[in-house]
């Protein structure tokens, strides 16, 4: 009966297999690209084709890549005109149109950016966002991309009271909650508020609501500073060093896609120049 039984399952999976090999494809070949270049198209020299439950069949049969930020400059800030611009950003547009697809932004609260990718409200984290463990165990990451550290930004005319670590036990920071300066400020057992974006940790600390914030070390040499909005605070104490990566969810091909992409952009210098652009070359990988 057990050798019958096999016999049937057998031949149940071979006409299976035969089905699937002769029906049309349902979603754009991931080898296609423009002009034959784009960076999915291989793997290892092999040619690789999105499969019909894969993350860039789903992209692709949709027709847009929804990408999840905050605002955050230099990665991603919005123009005069609303659109969004920045490192990030010019790089996930670049990525989308190399997938022939459209580019969606979405503002998410940074805590939820698991929830938000694996309930497919959007496709990717792509906003400065820290490879570390807690991220790399929930999504499927890209290579690092560019180096940052975590900073502790506090009103300029006090700047010299908070030259290290140790100084800094009395403050009351603001964090972004779910951040890699929340991870720091906790780690370290210092007080703190959890707000909804770096950029409200310095409008804490501006109003006097907050002695100190912790950022990404990017953020504040854009937003802190002479000729910024924020002329009255500096930086001081770096706590850590970091890598910014983007997340996709957890076993999605388009993470290797992107490392490709990636590869591609750094080779042909186009990576460099956009970097150039929001001043962030310094901190670019070499990929």
């Amino acid at each position: 009966m057990k050798k019958l039984l096999a016999m049937v399952l057998t031949t149940a999976m071979v006409m299976a297999l035969a089905a699937c090999g002769n029906a049309a494809p349902t979603g754009t070949d991931a080898s296609t690209g423009e002009s034959g270049s784009s960076p999915a198209s291989t793997t290892a020299g092999n040619e690789t084709t999105a499969s019909e439950d894969s993350d860039m069949a789903y992209v692709k049969g949709k027709g847009t890549l929804v990408v999840g930020i905050t605002e955050f400059e230099p990665m991603d800030y919005q123009d005069a005109s609303g659109e969004w611009i920045g490192f990030d950003a010019d790089m996930a547009k670049a990525f989308a149109e190399s997938l022939g697809v459209d580019v969606e932004f979405i503002v998410i609260d940074w805590d939820n950016k698991v929830l938000e990718l694996n309930g497919k409200t959007i496709d990717c984290v792509w906003n400065g966002m820290t490879l570390n463990a807690e991220v790399m165990s929930a999504m499927e990451c890209s290579n690092a991309y560019c180096n940052n550290a975590q900073v502790v930004v506090v009103p300029a005319d006090v700047a010299d009271q908070y030259q290290d670590v140790d100084s800094l036990s009395g403050l009351n920071f603001a964090v972004e909650a779910g951040s890699a300066g929340e991870d720091e400020v906790s780690a370290l057992g210092l007080n703190y508020t959890a707000v909804n974006a770096q950029a409200d940790t310095l409008m804490e600390v501006k109003a006097g609501t907050s002695d100190a914030a912790v950022i990404d070390s990017l953020m504040a040499a854009a937003m802190v500073g002479e000729g910024t909005g924020y002329a009255d605070l500096t930086y001081t104490v770096g706590l850590n060093s970091e890598e910014y990566g983007v997340g996709f969810r957890k076993g999605s091909d388009l993470a290797a896609a992107l490392n490709d992409f990636f590869a591609a952009s750094y080779a042909d210098g186009s990576m460099q120049k956009c970097a150039e652009t929001y001043g962030v070359q310094a901190a670019l990988i070499e990929q």
